[in-house]
């Protein structure tokens, strides 16, 4: 597992992996009129003859990344002002307004800036980690972000896992005043050596640590490291094993990681998908040092996370639960199929619960966590539960294509809540639209700071989508966990049943005009680059198409 030096310009470049048939890399040019070749005077290399942030006359947009020509004031895309304030007030700021400078003059302005205070700042005077026990109401929640995360970037890409998700989140956070009385911060460190060696090989730790070396460092085509990127990994990390170990000696009531890079897709010794260390598996592990015999990991970003799944196959200490887009293999990473349940003492200990179809959202991710979630894990019971907490299944998510809301995220915590005596921690994975990960991650801080999302409704109803997949889970794992009510396996065998015999329901599919179709194969930063340029190319400069899939 080495990475490649590369000059920061240098493009992405790799094979792309494909199951079979066409090259599915080939159908997606042909499908958005895209001619691989290139124009003669063109250089062959993708990244190299079109850069979106070196055009004087394109602007790309802060929330979804995408290019517009310069005469726009508002995306195309998403609606966001080219000038919105969204980094500095998350879902907070308005939409398609720029952001406001206060009335009165230079005086004014000045005065304004002098009483601003970063989300930073703000932690590190008013909310200092008191390392004493808390109980009964005056327990808080622990807050863990460090900005040294933002200094991993790739310098002058339009990568979606970019600097801007922590600040767009912190502003949320502070602006709709979460980062109050509610919660206190804990002092960020880095991981050591001997707590990455937990999850991971000597191997990968080094590789990791070897990018320092380099101004811009390359494990896959997508997956990369500038020489800060291993220092913002141990950061992410070490928050981690704090937060696990602040809520497991009573220290902090629940916690949330707010942190990059992300970490679900790290396997032992393999550095992939955005992901340098497995954040989540390390927090695990901590738990387990400081008292904890059971660790659940529920995993609802909306990419199967094959590395904690590969660290934790033998373990029965360890139950992990993911809920994600799989399309039978064909949705990246490609694993997660609902027959792998682990192996050896850990057989059953791997539950995977796989969408077969885009557009899934609040309702079947509802009845996955009440009927299937919910009853093995009180079954498991765990000592401390941990969320790996992807927001790219929310609507607008130009990466997900599906169509979870915050009261969706807001309700899934509440649940997870009742579990392990509230010992919750949420760590941040994936979620690449600036608003819907601020307005998901406040929704989720609500919870863990004591308010309760409304009721849910009596009359939830699957998808021929998500029955289908609840349906499978239940056929597989009927036979680990007892829990599992055979009444609910009925009712959905007999709706599917209805369903293919009338042939009117068909699966719920989001219009989504964007970028899933490249998740489908494995190099996704090459195929992001290559979607942003066939939406420049169909888009005309005088229309303006406001829709967008979070409005």
């Amino acid at each position: 597992m080495l990475g490649t030096e590369m000059d920061a310009n240098s493009p992405a470049e790799g094979e792309l992996e494909y199951a079979s048939g066409e090259h599915p890399l080939a159908a997606f040019l042909a499908m958005h009129g895209i001619d691989p070749s290139g124009d003669d005077d063109e250089d062959e290399s993708e990244d190299e003859e079109w850069q979106p942030h070196h055009h004087d006359d394109r602007w790309s947009c802060t929330n979804c990344t995408i290019p517009n020509p310069d005469e726009n004031v508002q995306c195309w895309k998403c609606n966001e002002h080219r000038d919105s304030g969204i980094l500095e007030r998350g879902f907070m700021a308005v939409l398609s307004e720029p952001a406001s400078e206060p009335a009165g003059g230079e005086e004014s302005v000045k005065s304004a800036r002098k009483e601003e205070t970063s989300s930073a700042e703000i932690l590190s005077k008013n909310l200092v980690f008191s390392g004493t026990f808390m109980s009964g109401e005056k327990r808080k929640t622990a807050l863990g972000f460090d900005e040294r995360m933002l200094l991993h970037e790739e310098t002058g890409k339009t990568h979606p896992e970019r600097p801007s998700r922590l600040r767009a989140i912190m502003g949320g956070l502070q602006a709709s005043g979460l980062l109050s009385g509610g919660c206190f911060s804990i002092p960020a460190r880095e991981a050591t050596q001997a707590e990455l060696e937990l999850v991971h090989t000597a191997e990968h730790v080094s590789a990791v640590q070897s990018t320092e070396e380099n101004s811009l460092t390359y494990f896959t085509p997508d997956t990369y490291a500038n020489k800060h990127s291993a220092l913002a990994a141990r950061l992410a990390a070490g928050i981690c094993v704090d937060l696990a170990s602040a809520i497991m000696t009573g220290k902090a009531h629940n916690g949330f990681a707010v942190i990059r890079p992300p970490g679900h897709h790290a396997e032992q010794e393999t550095v992939m998908g955005f992901c340098l260390h497995n954040n989540a598996a390390v927090a695990a592990r901590a738990a387990q040092l400081a008292g904890a015999k059971k660790v659940l990991i529920v995993d609802w970003d909306v990419h199967h996370g094959n590395g904690t799944q590969e660290i934790f196959e033998q373990d029965p200490t360890v139950l992990y639960i993911s809920v994600h887009r799989h399309e039978a293999g064909k949705f990246y990473p490609g694993t997660g199929s609902a027959d792998k349940v682990g192996s050896g003492l850990g057989e059953g200990f791997c539950v995977n619960i796989p969408w077969s179809c885009s557009g899934i959202g609040d309702k079947d991710y509802l009845l996955v966590f009440e009927h299937i979630v919910m009853p093995i894990a009180r079954q498991f019971e765990p000592d401390i539960t941990i969320i790996s907490a992807g927001f790219d299944a929310a609507r607008g998510d130009p990466l997900g294509g599906c169509d979870v809301t915050p009261d969706g995220y807001a309700q899934m915590t509440s649940m997870l809540s009742t579990l392990s005596g509230g010992r919750l921690l949420v760590v941040l994975e994936g979620g690449y639209n600036l608003r819907s990960i601020s307005a998901s991650a406040a929704a989720v801080m609500k919870v863990l700071q004591g308010s309760s999302p409304r009721p849910l409704p009596d009359d939830l109803q699957p998808s021929p989508a998500g029955a289908a997949a609840m349906l499978e889970v239940f056929m597989t794992h009927g036979r680990y966990w007892s829990q599992l009510q055979d009444a609910t396996f009925l009712k959905l065998g007999a709706l599917l049943d209805t369903w293919s015999k009338g042939g009117e329901r068909k699966s719920p599919k989001r219009r989504h005009t964007g970028g899933p179709v490249w998740w489908k194969w494995g190099r996704k930063r090459l195929l992001y680059d290559i979607w942003l340029r066939g939406q420049m190319k169909h888009h005309h400069p005088s229309r303006h198409d406001h829709s967008c899939a979070c409005c």
